[in-house]
């Protein structure tokens, strides 16, 4: 669960090891909950390569308004990409008016955002919420429109294909990410720890954060994260490494699978790291900012979140030096088992209220430098301006293109110019094994095991089942047992 970002980011040309399900989920964060880091401007097609440019009839030639998501005000450089691009744009399309909306996308607030017609024409979102926005037709049918864009035999399936629902494409893929850990190099040097193999264990993490921690001076080893939806997501990528799953679908139900071995076994973990180790901070309640803020500013030796999300804050916020931040995959339970980490990625959603004239042009707007020159020069303008600020920058591990496509060696062409983009370990990115969050109800779930994450965080003792088995009792009359799964 990411914090969302804008509709534009590069990617890391690695070859990434993805064991991943299919379909998407609910999620959230950065996260997700999701809200992610920030990328430059690799989004969509440019004006004189975009492939699916409105037919001459004539979008060209009509008067539209169309309101876009626009990143919020802790963010000019991407607030600058966008602008660039809004100016791109009107000169191909000076029949549009652009209306920029800094909402950011809520699942709390979505429902009343239709409802007063509210809602932007092209709004961002997290791959957890396909199903939902489409049950509740809240996300525009753009099938006819994805499968006349000249492009879409190259977009990432692993990330596109988590918002087709039932054969239809509510969304348009940005970028996405797998669950990492950011380790503080520096931090572990000066405990004379040496920092764990990559291909490391759920032990590996606890004595590395039990050596880190420091309680006496404010000090973690790591920083779980403790509250608002976060918190639950955080535990969620131990629930995987452990080999269970939020819920199962079949004959037509939707049932709480949390509450299983694997549940238990994740959930002794965290206490483990709480009461064994007294590796967490002291005030446990983080949120995602928290979190990933304390591991910036060197307050936690270990925080989970998106890789770009960690080295970013941590570099160019933090001021960290690009090679003490090491990016992990997500420990597997025991050696030898999976480093799975939660698959999730930021969306671009058209809103079914608007107009097909306005959908039409939300959807040209969306992938307006996708597989462009355009959008290539933008990046590289990112990554130039970023160093004239010595500043880095900081790929995205997935985006909405194949890695392995021209545009994908295109762009891995454009980072090896560079000496201030940030290079993940290649053994690190091996290991990675994404995993979709659930598609029902993610943030419901999410919201429901944070009250058992700060339950077992509060009270030493916590007895951990009976903790789950409420949890996946609350989800399952709440939410499950409403779900008619056709």
């Amino acid at each position: 669960m990411r914090k969302i970002t804008t509709v534009a980011s590069g990617i890391i040309a690695l070859s990434l090891v993805l064991t991943a399900c299919g379909s998407k989920s609910n999620g959230g964060s950065n996260a997700s909950p999701s809200d992610s880091s920030a990328s430059p401007s690799a989004s969509a097609s440019s004006p004189e390569a975009s492939a699916s440019a409105p037919p001459a009839d004539d979008l060209t030639s009509k008067k539209v308004t169309i309101s876009i998501y626009y990143p919020t005000p802790d963010k000019p450089e991407l607030r600058a990409l966008e602008d660039d691009k809004i100016k791109r744009f009107n000169e191909k399309f000076p029949n549009v008016t652009i209306v920029k909306s800094d909402w950011q996308y809520n699942p709390n607030e979505i429902g009343m955002k239709m409802g007063a017609n509210e809602a932007p024409t092209l709004f961002n979102t997290y791959a957890t919420e396909g199903k939902f926005l489409a049950e509740k037709g809240w996300a525009a049918d753009i099938t006819e429109l994805f499968n006349n864009y000249e492009f879409k035999d190259q977009m990432n399936p692993l990330l596109q294909d988590q918002f087709m629902i039932d054969g239809k494409v509510y969304g348009i893929a940005q970028q996405g990410y797998i669950t990492a850990t950011g380790v503080n190099k520096k931090m572990l040097e000066a405990k004379g720890i040496t920092p764990p193999a990559y291909d490391w264990t759920w032990d590996d993490m606890l004595n590395t954060a039990k050596g880190i921690a420091d309680p006496g001076k404010g000090i973690s080893g790591i920083a779980p994260m403790g509250k608002g939806n976060e918190a639950g997501w955080n535990w969620t990528n131990f629930l995987f490494e452990a080999g269970g799953d939020i819920q199962t679908v079949a004959d037509g139900k939707v049932t709480a699978a949390f509450n299983s071995d694997a549940g238990v076994k994740a959930m002794q973990f965290y206490q483990k790291l709480k009461w064994e180790a007294n590796a967490i901070p002291q005030d446990w309640a983080l949120g995602w900012g928290d979190a990933v803020g304390a591991f910036a500013q060197g307050r936690t030796g270990m925080a989970i979140a998106g890789p770009s999300d960690l080295a970013d804050q941590a570099i160019n916020q933090g001021g960290m030096k690009p090679e003490d931040v090491l990016i992990y995959p997500m420990p597997a339970a025991e050696k030898g088992g999976k480093h799975a980490g939660i698959l999730g990625g930021d969306f671009l959603v058209v809103n079914p209220n608007a107009s097909k004239d306005e959908q039409a042009i939300a959807f040209y707007y969306a992938t307006f430098d996708y597989f462009s020159d355009k959008g290539l020069a933008s990046l590289e303008a990112n990554i130039q301006a970023r160093k004239k600020d010595g500043k880095f920058y900081v790929p995205q591990m997935l985006n909405y293109y194949k890695d392995d496509s021209e545009y994908g060696q295109k762009a891995k062409a454009v980072f090896a110019k560079y000496d201030n983009v940030y290079q993940y370990n290649a053994d690190a990115v091996a290991l990675l094994d994404g995993k979709p969050e659930a598609q029902y109800n993610t943030q419901d779930y999410y919201a429901t095991m944070t009250n058992v994450v700060q339950e077992v965080f509060s009270k030493k003792g916590t007895d951990i089942k009976a903790q789950l088995d409420n949890a996946a009792k609350t989800v399952q009359t709440k939410f499950y047992d409403a779900i008619k799964v056709q």
